[in-house]
């Protein structure tokens, strides 16, 4: 249906777009016809805010921005595109300014937080053996061993890039929080939640890949914040 805002989806750190997959096969079968997966470098929250605008830049009409984890960060910083509608954050990051992921990761530690390695490349790992249980403890070990393999190490220097102007200040926002979270304390995703003054806020009893464990529910919170857009116009 021509009504429905293109959807961008935006992937955190430890994997890529396909990381998504479940959620677009749902928001496919509820009509959504124009839905975008962006793929980023990982290397500096600037490169991958770029890397975003750019997809943005290419759609016609209204976007709607889903971020995952560090994705929350990057559609904080690339939110700012005049035809940008919303934001939706999934188990995410959503700094204000002046803020890092790092910075607010620091402030509650994770329970997974010993699980991360660097490599002589500066690249942060998530141990492959501890994957499972850090990062989608609610999957089964075939899946968390998929993504343990394809898992897409971020640049450790990229978890301290600081926000400049928070687009979640403009523009009407929604949260999901994981209860279950090993990767972002669920206590920051509360309070990060709190202080968006978002239209909704939902929990679910999942992990940090909520997008794979619940994707019918993460699609209908997209599905209902591009309702509401729509309907606000």
């Amino acid at each position: 249906m021509s009504d429905k805002p293109t959807v961008i989806l935006v992937h955190g750190f430890w994997g890529g777009a396909a990381h998504w997959g479940k959620v677009i096969v749902e928001l496919a079968r509820k009509g959504y016809t124009s839905i975008h997966a962006v793929e980023m470098p990982l290397t500096s929250l600037a490169d991958d805010a770029e890397r975003t605008r750019k997809m943005i830049a290419q759609q016609k009409g209204p976007v709607l921005l889903v971020g995952h984890s560090y994705g929350g960060a990057v559609i904080t910083e690339a939110g700012d595109q005049p035809n940008v509608v919303g934001l939706v954050y999934i188990a995410a990051f959503a700094p204000d300014a002046g803020e890092s992921p790092g910075g607010i990761t620091q402030q509650h530690l994770p329970v997974a937080a010993p699980n991360l390695e660097p490599d002589s490349d500066g690249y942060l790992w998530i141990k492959a053996d501890k994957f499972h249980e850090s990062f989608c403890q609610d999957l089964t070990p075939e899946e968390g061993l998929v993504m343990a393999v394809t898992q897409k190490a971020p640049l450790a220097s990229t978890f301290g890039n600081t926000i400049t102007a928070p687009a979640w200040k403009k523009k009407p926002s929604w949260y999901q929080i994981s209860s279950e979270d090993r990767m972002i304390t669920p206590e920051n995703e509360t309070k990060m939640s709190a202080r968006l003054n978002a239209r909704k806020v939902i929990t679910l009893a999942a992990s940090h890949a909520s997008l794979a464990s619940k994707p019918v529910e993460v699609a209908a919170l997209i599905d209902e914040a591009a309702t509401q857009l729509v309907n606000n116009r």
